[in-house]
């Protein structure tokens, strides 16, 4: 490992400024997932660059997936985990457990660790505040309980981050007549990006960005507009496993977000090397 001499650390301070300055106050969500969540390292460098981004200025918002960590529970309860189109089928027992997780251990543990490193975080679920206001979801397969948001009450999240605490938000939602629903977490971000009017919002995977060919990490697109990402579709040139990231990504965009950034969480300080270098890490979608 190459280690930068004291005045090197002083000029990468000095080539952040403009990036500084323009980002100061911004809102910024950040759908946290992959193995950055499980890898201890990636973890605390994750967490890490969430508290400087809260230090420098901006409104971090984190919102969490725990796919993996759902299916554990599961197995060891005896439970069968069935996925259809990628998403979990979910009984009654099913959506009880992933609350469970989501906003009882995962959500708790993102709060300790920001804690750790001195930032005022609170976990809630979507179901609190009504903040997450969820419907079955439409079209497909019957999944059981899985949800789509309908709206976001934003009273909670503003007061929250009004108050200097950062909102760790766990994936599950609620109708008008308090039926629990599991939420897809990458939808869950953009809707709740869309109703804080972020400026940006940042996926954290286990790819290097939006590619042309899944298993060639070289053929990753740096940037790309809303109009290009729709055209690369529609030409077959961006397929497979990829078009759901890249539909997320202009969900996103259509909701108001100026920014989506897509990051491979397995690179040690991914979030602070694509906001503030020129080159950045992943691939940046915008309008």
């Amino acid at each position: 490992m190459t280690h930068l001499t004291e005045i090197e650390k002083a000029g990468v301070l000095i080539d952040a400024i403009p990036y500084i300055r323009k980002f100061t106050g911004i809102t910024v969500v950040i759908k946290y997932g992959g193995s950055a969540m499980v890898d201890e390292r990636l973890r605390k460098s994750t967490v890490n660059d969430i508290a400087l981004l809260k230090y420098l200025g901006l409104r971090p918002v984190v919102v969490h997936g725990g796919g993996k960590e759902i299916t554990a529970m599961l197995d060891k309860l005896g439970k069968e985990t069935r996925f259809v189109d990628g998403l979990r089928v979910t009984d009654a027992e099913t959506a009880k457990i992933a609350e469970m997780v989501l906003s009882g251990s995962i959500g708790k543990s993102l709060v300790e660790d920001l804690e750790v490193v001195g930032v005022q975080a609170v976990s809630i679920g979507g179901k609190d505040g009504h903040t997450l206001l969820a419907r079955k979801k439409q079209g497909g397969p019957d999944l059981g309980f899985v949800g789509e948001v309908e709206k976001v009450d934003t009273t909670l999240l503003s007061t929250l981050m009004d108050s200097g605490f950062v909102p760790v938000i766990a994936p599950v939602g609620v109708d008008a007549n308090s039926q629990t629903y599991n939420i897809n977490a990458d939808y869950a971000a953009s809707a709740v990006a869309g109703a804080l009017h972020a400026q940006k919002l940042v996926y954290i995977t286990d790819v290097e960005g939006i590619l042309t060919d899944k298993d060639n990490p070289e053929t990753i697109i740096r940037q790309l507009s809303e109009t290009q990402a729709r055209e690369f579709i529609s030409q077959g040139i961006i397929t497979g496993g990829m078009i759901p990231k890249v539909e997320c990504c202009l969900d996103a965009l259509k909701r108001g977000v100026e920014s989506v950034h897509v990051l491979n969480g397995k690179t040690p300080h991914a979030i602070l090397l694509e906001i503030y270098t020129n080159e950045g890490v992943g691939t940046m979608l915008y309008k």
